[in-house]
């Protein structure tokens, strides 16, 4: 777990389910209650991982492997965690990460057909037990999700551009990690007004900032 003075917040869910715009109101909220923040993503959030990203979401890459996949992704992250999440823990600030590992388990293991226990492997060797204090799960369907990709009127990167099979194995996987670890994973019904998503965020970072002055 994160052993750190400040706390790790991560943002998972498939495509489309408001983790942005969330991200962004947590921030807000925690800054109003006087807690220093650092917000991120993942894959990036440094300069080497934003490069990998690049890799990584090029709809070019058809040829990219799922192993490939999975170690450009463990390999962004361990920059990640050494270069900007633990230093922002160990000085006290709260860092919030738009996805993190759960995402590797979801996309890489359930769609793409990696044993779990090989990103385990991985997930040991990079953050030797470190994880989240709490992670939101933003769940909605697929269908809706595509609608509000395809509003933004974004370019799609490699994943986006998936068939709905993939992303159904994605939503499975979250919700069945989220419902083995209850006290960090928060599903959050993406489906819903803005205002009952962020209802639902602030009574869980009640909890997380209780005991703080």
């Amino acid at each position: 777990m994160n052993q750190y003075p400040g706390k790790f917040i991560t943002l998972e869910g498939t495509e489309g389910a408001g983790k942005s715009t969330n991200l962004a109101y947590i921030e807000q909220w925690l800054t109003a209650k006087g807690i220093e923040v650092v917000t991120t993503r993942e894959p990036g959030g440094t300069l080497i991982g934003e490069a990998v990203r690049g890799v990584l979401l090029n709809i070019e890459h058809t040829k990219m492997t799922a192993e490939t996949e999975l170690l450009l992704m463990f390999a962004a992250r361990n920059q990640h965690l050494q270069e900007k999440i633990i230093p922002a823990l160990e000085a006290g600030k709260w860092v919030i990460s738009d996805r993190f590992t759960d995402a590797s388990y979801a996309y890489q293991g359930a769609a793409r057909g990696i044993e779990y226990q090989r990103i385990s492997e991985l997930e040991h060797w990079v953050q030797k037990g470190f994880a989240p204090n709490m992670t939101f799960v933003f769940d909605l369907t697929i269908e809706e999700g595509m609608k509000r990709v395809k509003a933004r009127g974004e370019a799609t990167d490699r994943f986006e551009q998936e068939k709905q099979t993939f992303f159904e194995k994605v939503r499975l996987a979250y919700l069945n990690r989220a419902s083995q670890s209850p006290k960090r994973y928060t599903i959050l019904d993406a489906g819903q007004s803005l205002e009952g998503v962020q209802a639902q965020i602030e009574a869980s970072l009640v909890k997380l900032t209780r005991g703080l002055k």
